[in-house]
């Protein structure tokens, strides 16, 4: 989802003014994510950006404190599907609990057997053993090969997001306005009868499978009311994280990250931020820290000056299972596409997203 923001925003930079650019790119973490799956290859000089093409977007959320050596999960996979015609960009969420086939992999340090799991769980197995870089490209690369063996789309670039290191960037920007569509009630912080902060519930699994919350005595958890807001950064980074209280579960999270991004997105295009070079910088600073970019060996300028044209509005976000949880008889936890959705990455994979969505609008978020 950021580095969705980092290349439309590089582009709309580029119109604004060409001198920017260099402020936009510099900082970006590049490296080959894709590994054997991409098309890694750096090219000389500028290059041409033609054809439809698939990007594979990953968020992370490592728990406080955690040891580096420990395998982390993809908190939200996406999949940025851009046109030939390069007119818009569409954003389709696989989510986390997608019951899928792993295929084997050996990342050097540990050796994966291959099996059934949830699609988050391959970015662990494949980074699992390894730390820094190397954990990052087998990671992104056991993913791909795990939805190119569920409906075939490969990728022509990748980009990791790390949600705790952004909120580095919302802290610059001075937070971020946004339209809470939904009453949320934070399961992560809440305060004490003195105004201390505390955690506002215990969470356990249950004997099904899902997660249980046990409401801690004394302590009110922290609500997003409906409304339009002003969130700090803290306030922003908690709701984005919410799920166990929303009816849809992780669809209302994916489709509140997503209303996230488009909202940092248009601050950062702000003429408050723009027309400041030194608060400019500080934020794409920031990004770049919390940002990995597997560009397929194409300068980002070229990715830019491809994407030009294509403004936040004209970013799609689409719906799988029509936006509920659709129970995988192979395991009562997870889900499985429907039918639709299937049909969707069809489409993607064909460059038919267009006429799909005019055959399907309720799948337009």
């Amino acid at each position: 989802m950021l580095g969705t923001t980092l290349v439309v925003l590089a582009g709309a930079v580029l119109v604004a003014k060409e001198a920017l650019l260099s402020y936009a790119t510099r900082g970006v973490v590049e490296q080959n994510l894709l590994g054997d799956t991409g098309s890694w290859a750096q090219q000389p000089g500028h290059a041409s950006v033609t054809g439809a093409k698939n990007i594979l977007l990953i968020g992370v959320d490592a728990r406080p404190g955690q040891d580096p050596r420990e395998p982390v999960r993809s908190d939200s996979i996406i999949i940025l599907h851009i046109p030939a015609t390069y007119d818009a960009a569409f954003m389709v969420s696989i989510p986390r609990d997608t019951w899928v086939e792993v295929p084997p992999y050996d990342n050097g340090a540990r050796q994966y057997p291959g099996g059934d799991d949830k699609v988050n769980a391959a970015f662990a197995y494949g980074g699992n053993g390894l730390t820094g870089p190397a954990a990052r490209r087998h990671a992104v690369e056991l993913l791909a090969l795990t939805i190119k063996k569920l409906c075939g789309v490969t990728f022509d670039g990748a980009g990791i997001v790390d949600f705790t290191g952004f909120q580095q960037v919302v802290n610059v920007l001075g937070g971020v306005d946004m339209y809470v569509d939904q009453e949320t009630t934070s399961v992560s912080i809440g305060h004490n009868s003195t105004g201390g902060t505390e955690v506002p519930f215990r969470q356990y699994t249950r004997d099904d499978g899902g997660q249980g919350l046990d409401p801690v005595p004394g302590v009110t958890p922290v609500v997003y009311h409906v409304g339009y807001q002003h969130l700090e950064s803290w306030q922003a980074l908690d709701y984005v994280r919410q799920r166990e209280t929303l009816p849809n579960g992780d669809y209302d999270r994916q489709r509140h990250q997503q209303q996230f991004i488009k909202a940092v997105f248009k601050k950062m295009l702000s003429k408050d931020v723009l027309t400041n070079p030194v608060r400019f910088n500080k934020v794409i600073e920031g990004a770049g820290k919390a940002i990995t970019i597997d560009s397929g060996g194409i300068d980002l300028a070229d990715w830019a000056y491809a994407m030009h044209g294509v403004s936040s509005d004209d970013v799609v976000t689409i719906k799988t299972n029509e936006g509920t949880f659709n129970r995988s008889p192979g395991n009562g936890t997870a889900e499985d596409l429907d039918q639709t959705s299937i049909n969707l990455l069809t489409a993607v994979r064909t460059d038919q997203v267009k006429g799909f969505l005019a055959a399907h609008p309720q799948l337009v978020a």
